[in-house]
C-alpha cells in the first residue's frame, strides 16, 4: 500500500541505456542470470518447473535461482546494490512495502516503461503496485499477494442459524452478537491487530498518515480513522481476545482450535495449522472476505505479499527481464497461485483459483487491497509501533481522541525526522 509516470522519451532512452548492459557474458557459454527468492515463498517444485521451462524457452540462459532468509535479508540486498555484495543477484524478490527503502538507498532499476509495455500493469493489485511505484516510477514489480479473511466454524454458524457468506459491516455484527453466548466467542479478535485496524480505517477513508509538501503527519486522530477504531473496538468487544496483546501473542490460530470461537480474522493459510492443531476441525472451517460496509464489495484489507526488483548494477538487465516476464505471466502466476494458495498480481486473475475456497475468499478481499504509507521509514514505525498501544488504550476505556493524538505525534516525528 498516485502514480506520476516520467515523460516517456526520457524512460525509454533510459531503458535502451540499460537493456544494453544485458548483452554481458562469456561469448562462448551461458549467460547465467541469478534469481533470488525468499524462502517459502514457492515451492521446490514450482522453482524446479520454472527454471526448466525458463531455460528451455532462453536458450543459452542459465537460471540459478538461490533462495534466501528473511531475517538479515536487508543488509544483503542492500550490499548487491551498492555493489558491494560477493553474492550476485540479477532478480530480487523484496517484501511490497520493503520497496520505497531499497529505492531510498540507491541502486534499483526503474521499470516504468516495462511495465506499461511488458506486463499491463494497469490491472495489478493496487496493494502490491503502489509499494513499488516511488515518485511515479515504477521499481517494484507485483508478484504475489496474501490478505486476511475471515475464518469460521461452519459448525456454530450453523448452530445459530447463520449462513455465510456475511457481505456488509452491520450484518456482520449482528451475526456475532448472535455467536457470543455462554463460554462461546463470537470473535477472537486480539486488541492490538492493527493491519485489521487498518483495513476498517481505510473503508472509513481514513489514512495511517499523509505526506503533504515532502512532510508526513500521521493522521489517526482524524475523525474518519478514528471511526475505524470505533468500529474495531464494538467487533473486538464481541469475543474475549486480550485487549493488550497481539494475534501472535499468543497465537490465535491455536486458540481458534481449541473450540469455542465462532472466527477469527487471518491469512487462510492459517486453517492448515488450526487443523493440525485440532483434527476434528477437519472440513469445518469455512472463509469469506473480511464485509465492507455496504455488500457491493468485501472490506479494504492491509495487502501483504511480495514484489521484483531488479538491480541497477545488474550485467544481464535485458535477461532479468525475461526472468519477470515470465514469473508474471498468466502461465506461472496461475501456478503459483494454485500451488501455494496466494492471489495472483492482477485483479483480471482472480478466477484462477476458483474452487480453493480460502484463496477464493482472499482474491476477493485482494481487490480492496491497500499497504501502508509509501515511506522509506515506515519500518522505523513498525519497530517500535504506536499504534499497539493506541488500540489498546481506546479498548480500556481511554479517551480515543487524546490516545489518538499521540500515536500520530510520534508517526509524525519518525516518519519525518532526517537519519
Amino acid at each position: 500500500m498516485k502514480m506520476r509516470f516520467l515523460a516517456v522519451s526520457t524512460a525509454l532512452a533510459a531503458a535502451i541505456a540499460l537493456t544494453g548492459c544485458g548483452l554481458a557474458g562469456s561469448a562462448g557459454g551461458p549467460q547465467k542470470v541469478t534469481l533470488w527468492l525468499m524462502k517459502g515463498s514457492a515451492s521446490e517444485d514450482f522453482i524446479a518447473r520454472f527454471t526448466s521451462s525458463f531455460e528451455q524457452e532462453h536458450p543459452g540462459v542459465d537460471l540459478d535461482v538461490r533462495i534466501q532468509e528473511w531475517t538479515g535479508i536487508g543488509g544483503k540486498i542492500n550490499a548487491v546494490l551498492a555493489g558491494t555484495s560477493k553474492e550476485k543477484a540479477d532478480v530480487i524478490e523484496v517484501g511490497n512495502t520493503q520497496v520505497a527503502q531499497y529505492v531510498e538507498g540507491g541502486g534499483v532499476s526503474e521499470l516504468t516503461l516495462e511495465a506499461l509495455r511488458e506486463w499491463d500493469g494497469k490491472d495489478w493489485l493496487k496493494g502490491l503496485a503502489d509499494p513499488g511505484s516511488v515518485n511515479g516510477a515504477q521499481f517494484g514489480v507485483p508478484w504475489y499477494a496474501a490478505n486476511r479473511v475471515v475464518i469460521y466454524n461452519k459448525d456454530l454458524f450453523a448452530n445459530a442459524g447463520i449462513k455465510a457468506p456475511i457481505r456488509t459491516r452491520q450484518e456482520w455484527i449482528q451475526a456475532t452478537q448472535k455467536l457470543d453466548k455462554g463460554s462461546q466467542q463470537g470473535i477472537y479478535l486480539a486488541g492490538q491487530n492493527w493491519y485489521v485496524l487498518s483495513g476498517f480505517v481505510w473503508d472509513e477513508g481514513g489514512e495511517l498518515a499523509l505526506e503533504t509538501s515532502g512532510q508526513w503527519l500521521g493522521t489517526l486522530d482524524d475523525e474518519k480513522a478514528l471511526a475505524g477504531m470505533e468500529f474495531y473496538k464494538q467487533l473486538q468487544g464481541l469475543g474475549d481476545g486480550p485487549k493488550d496483546a497481539d494475534e501472535e501473542t499468543p497465537p490465535q490460530s491455536e486458540v481458534f482450535a481449541r473450540g469455542g470461537i465462532a472466527q477469527i480474522i487471518a491469512p487462510p493459510g492459517q486453517a492448515a495449522a488450526i487443523e493440525a492443531a485440532n483434527p476434528a476441525l477437519k472440513g469445518k472451517l469455512g472463509f469469506f472476505p473480511i464485509p465492507g460496509k455496504t455488500a457491493d464489495k468485501p472490506g479494504a484489507v492491509f495487502t501483504g505479499g511480495s514484489d521484483l526488483i531488479i538491480p541497477a548494477k545488474t550485467g544481464q538487465r535485458s535477461n532479468a527481464v525475461n526472468v519477470i516476464t515470465a514469473l508474471v505471466s498468466e502461465k506461472w502466476q496461475t501456478e503459483l497461485a494454485r500451488t501455494m494458495s496466494y492471489v495472483p498480481n492482477k485483479t483480471t486473475l482472480a478466477h484462477v483459483v476458483e474452487g480453493n475456497e480460502g484463496a477464493t475468499a482472499m482474491a476477493a478481499g485482494a481487490a480492496q487491497g491497500r499497504a501502508t504509507p509509501k515511506s522509506a521509514r515506515w519500518a522505523e514505525v513498525e519497530a517500535d509501533n504506536p499504534i499497539k498501544p493506541f488500540m489498546t488504550a481506546v479498548l480500556t476505556g481511554q479517551e480515543p481522541q487524546a490516545a489518538a493524538k499521540t500515536a500520530s505525534d510520534t508517526i509524525s516525528k519518525v516518519l519525518s525526522s532526517d537519519r
